[in-house]
């Protein structure tokens, strides 16, 4: 999905249906183990995963954890935050009073259930911009969404341009910079490469990089649904001159309500903190299955342009073979595209190195 001002990318979001990230679900969980030192309980949930509830999220007003829950209760809560590291996903019992009547009109039972799935992307987007056009094609997302349905792809190359630029660590600058991305488990690094102007004549040059980065990384910290401690490092400057564009920073990301700017720190660095609801970009991009699922929209769009052709996409073993493993993906495309795609996998080509070809030609 992707939020456009005019043709300006302004939200991206990647959902596969097949693996939800499970925020907004609503669960009947089992406490499984109070943790005082953590201020909160751990909960059984569906299919075997685990929740987190907060102390202050386990009633209507904040209190010890051993007060408001205790092992063995079986109740309802809603998902806040997506599993991420390893650790379960953050939840709540402090529901509307429609979950409430949802959960109560559930099957009785003891055993985690999950009662209800959450909001996807497209309709959260479609809810936060009630006015904006919206336009897909899927005629089930339409019917759902009311909104126009296109028989042909949506998202064209320029687009899906945009969307690989999203997986890489590599952000263009105007005047020759670039800001370079640098995900870590403990926080993220932008870091402003200055490039030509660098060593520029005019004075003012790297100042005028330095403008343009705080923008543009406000923007890539949104798109990027980056999380948690971030780190942006100008290029060059003095520390005063760095503190003058704080405000600018500040001004581009406050239409963020995720986003927060602690300042200027000590090494000279800003520091940003972003709560984390669903998982970044980078951690849903990962792995050989987001070039599989891309090759798959090039066919589609190649079968619309063309329609009757017969097409293989000739990859990388692993990229087949994680297309195989998700439920729904060539189905999907085979639909879209009105007969299957052949696949042809090529050991010596990298997860990177797909080509969609005539079926009747060799890979």
């Amino acid at each position: 999905m992707a939020l456009l001002r005019g043709d300006r990318l302004e939200e991206a979001w990647i959902d596969r249906p097949a693996r939800p990230d499970g925020v907004g679900d609503l669960h009947r969980a089992r406490v499984t183990a109070l943790a005082p030192a953590m201020a909160g309980a751990f909960l059984a949930m569906a299919g075997g995963e685990t929740g987190f509830l907060p102390e202050s999220e386990a009633g209507p007003v904040r209190q010890p954890i051993a007060q408001s829950v205790q092992e063995g209760l079986v109740l309802p809560v809603r998902v806040t935050r997506a599993p991420q590291g390893g650790k379960g996903a953050r939840v709540t019992a402090r529901l509307t009073s429609a979950e409430q009547a949802r959960a109560a009109a559930a099957p009785p039972g003891n055993a985690p259930l999950l009662l209800a799935r959450g909001p996807d992307a497209a309709l959260r987007l479609a809810r936060a911009h009630p006015r904006a056009e919206i336009v897909t094609d899927g005629a089930g997302l339409a019917a759902r969404l009311r909104a126009t349905y296109s028989p042909r792809p949506v998202f064209d190359e320029a687009l899906e341009a945009e969307f690989d630029a999203l997986a890489g660590p590599e952000v263009p600058l105007p005047g020759g910079g670039r800001i370079l991305v640098h995900p870590t488990p403990a926080l993220t690094a932008l870091d402003v490469d200055a490039g030509s102007a660098a060593g520029a004549r005019d004075p003012e040059a790297q100042r005028r990089v330095n403008e343009a980065a705080v923008v543009e990384a406000a923007r890539q910290i949104r798109l990027r649904h980056l999380a948690g401690p971030i780190l942006l490092d100008l290029a060059g400057m003095a520390r005063k001159r760095r503190e003058a564009l704080a405000e600018p920073l500040a001004r581009a990301l406050a239409p963020d309500r995720l986003a927060r700017l602690l300042g200027l720190g000590p090494l000279g660095l800003f520091e940003i903190l972003r709560q984390r609801i669903h998982p970044p970009l980078h951690e849903v991009l990962a792995g050989p299955l987001t070039p599989g699922l891309s090759a798959l929209r090039m066919a589609v769009r190649e079968a619309a342009a063309r329609p009757g052709r017969r097409l293989a996409l000739v990859a990388a073993p692993a990229v087949l073979a994680a297309l195989e493993a998700l439920p729904g993906a060539l189905e999907e495309a085979a639909a879209a595209i009105g007969q299957p795609v052949q696949l042809r996998p090529d050991p010596l080509r990298s997860w990177a190195r797909w080509t969609i070809e005539e079926a009747g030609h060799g890979g």
